[in-house]
């Protein structure tokens, strides 16, 4: 069975960067579905954490139909929520607590909204899990949104702060991981930027990628310029080495997951590409080994003025054959920017 799994698409992003919602990319995407026998959807698919979702609901129907129409009947699409579109099975989680194991399977109509998106990518065969799912007896496929736990402030690219709360090999449920309440400095700031007006909600999503930049140690006021996008990115891949696998290994570790691979998105690296390090990307023993989506959004302080492949190029992916090793792939690579924007 040949798998293709993406992330991030955040369709409805007030700023509008989610390429999808663009004709030329969205037909990239649907030409290359044409031999993929299932669609993994591995979160933040819809962005329901900027404002009410009816607005982000409304880009995301155009895109998903597409999709579904294009898999049929035949063919299968498994979505699996993320921090940003956890609202499409929050009712679930809550009911579910420690039920909840590593690849639950949740109602397709858990929500109202969540109802929408499936019968959106009907005719497709659509199931729901949470807060991962086994591709494989080798694969194991998660948002990542959980390895925030251990990253200070307690977001995508923080700073490591070590293992929170000190939880053991096997000792943890996904329960352990979910939100205990109140809001975190990146849904507030989220929360800010939803409610200003276009221009002003603009500059404080520039704050906020800059802001993630200077967790960096080695980050310099120099730096924090869209017109350096190669050097911030560059600090970002550095932060993804050292803090964010670490941390999600040690996610899996904690919930006893024996995986040779273990894919994400949430950071938005695709990875690992060539010149890569592979040792940055797995466990000490060598097993989990790690790969990253990416994202299908373009944010310019990271790729203004490259040229792809990039890995924070929007269209990142991972093909997956049967039993082969999951490989990473950018399939807007060769799109310009203009396109894009």
């Amino acid at each position: 069975m040949r798998t293709l799994v993406i992330s991030d698409l955040h369709l409805g992003m007030r700023l509008e960067r989610d390429v999808l919602r663009r004709g030329a990319p969205l037909g990239v995407l649907l030409e290359a579905l044409a031999d993929v026998q299932r669609l993994v959807l591995l979160g933040d698919v819809v962005e329901l954490s900027e404002r009410g979702p009816d607005e982000a609901l409304a880009v995301a129907e155009l895109a998903l139909r597409a999709l579904g129409r294009r898999l049929g009947p035949d063919r299968e699409v498994i979505l699996v929520p993320g921090n940003h579109d956890r609202r499409l099975v929050a009712p679930w989680i809550q009911e579910m607590g420690e039920r909840l194991s590593i690849d639950s399977s949740a109602p397709v109509d858990a929500t109202p909204e969540l109802a929408a998106v499936s019968s959106w990518l009907a005719p497709a065969r659509v199931s729901v899990r949470y807060p991962g799912v086994w591709l494989s007896d080798r694969v194991w496929a998660t948002h990542g949104h959980y390895l925030n736990r251990d990253l200070l402030p307690a977001w995508s690219l923080g700073l490591t702060r070590g293992h929170l709360g000190r939880l053991s090999r096997g000792a943890a449920r996904p329960v352990d991981y979910e939100p205990a309440g109140g809001r975190s400095l990146r849904s507030a700031h989220e929360a800010i930027s939803g409610a200003l007006p276009e221009p002003l909600a603009g500059a404080a999503d520039r704050l906020g990628v800059l802001a993630r930049v200077a967790t960096m140690a080695k980050a310099s006021r120099k730096l924090l310029r869209p017109e350096l996008a190669r050097a911030n990115s560059g600090l970002l891949s550095l932060q993804t080495k050292v803090a964010s696998i670490p941390a999600l290994i040690h996610v899996t570790q904690c919930l006893g997951i024996e995986a040779d691979y273990v894919l994400f998105g949430h950071v938005h690296r695709l990875g690992p590409l060539p010149g890569d390090d592979e040792a940055d990307w797995q466990g000490a023993d060598g097993r989990p080994r790690i790969v990253n989506t990416g994202s299908w959004i373009y944010e310019p302080l990271l790729v203004q003025d490259v040229t792809p492949p990039h890995p924070y190029w929007p269209g990142g992916a991972a093909i997956l054959d049967d039993d082969a090793d999951p490989e990473p792939v950018g399939l807007l690579d060769t799109m310009p920017a203009s396109a894009l924007r």
